[in-house]
């Protein structure tokens, strides 16, 4: 079971912040999950709002502000972030069409394999797909929506689900959606898990990864040891 912190440990430290992902990996996570906006200039940033008045005070948004202001607020770059915390799985999702800027980015810095990209919109990923992407791709919510609709034994060859991951509401947790998935090779992740029995049932439901926003609790109940 693979445990990402959604955010970072953002129960603990202000989300999306390299504290808050530094903080989730002493405490066990295996995996970081994090949103990107992109600024006035170009610069891939780390946030779930689309400004930064929530977390840093500052309401200006991130599309109208360059790189250097909003580095001043202290929200760092998807490049700092990939580089600090080398080989750790990250899942990017992009809150915007950044596809192109995102597949430059990762190849640039060897990092492909190392993130899976995702979005709701499926039109985002079939972007980034068709820009020749490496490394694995979440499913958008058509492709999902297809992935649930279809018989298994039909979706295969061309039809078979593009991406490598399907991450998935718990709404979704269900056996049979699990079982389909990895007869069709993808790895299944819930979000958002909070609780320790939840994320103990999802286990003995065969899921492969889960999303929280507090490592503290749940790596301790999935992995019983010595505190970090």
């Amino acid at each position: 079971m693979r445990i990402y912190a959604h955010r970072g440990a953002s129960r603990e430290l202000p989300e999306n912040t390299t504290r808050a992902f530094r903080r989730a990996l002493e405490l066990g996570a295996d995996a970081l999950e994090t949103d990107v906006h992109v600024t006035h200039d170009g610069v891939i940033v780390v946030s779930h709002d689309p400004d930064g008045a929530r977390i840093f005070g500052k309401a200006a948004r991130i599309a109208d502000s360059s790189w250097a202001e909003v580095r001043a607020w202290g929200m760092p770059s998807l490049e700092e972030v990939v580089t600090s915390f080398p080989g750790v799985p990250i899942n990017v999702d992009l809150k915007i069409d950044a596809a192109a800027l995102a597949v430059a980015l990762l190849r640039k810095l060897g990092a492909e394999e190392q993130v899976t990209l995702a979005s709701f919109q499926s039109s985002t990923l079939r972007k980034v797909r068709a820009l020749g992407y490496r490394g694995p791709t979440g499913l958008g919510r058509s492709e999902v929506a297809r992935l649930l609709s279809l018989p298994a034994a039909a979706q295969r060859g061309p039809l078979a689900p593009p991406g490598r991951a399907a991450q998935l509401p718990l709404s979704l947790a269900k056996p049979w959606i699990i079982r389909r998935c990895h007869a069709l090779g993808l790895r299944v992740d819930y979000w958002t898990v909070n609780e320790p029995a939840l994320a103990t049932s999802l286990v003995a439901l065969g899921a492969d990864g889960i999303m929280t926003d507090d490592p503290a609790v749940i790596v301790p109940a999935l992995r019983p040891g010595p505190a970090p």
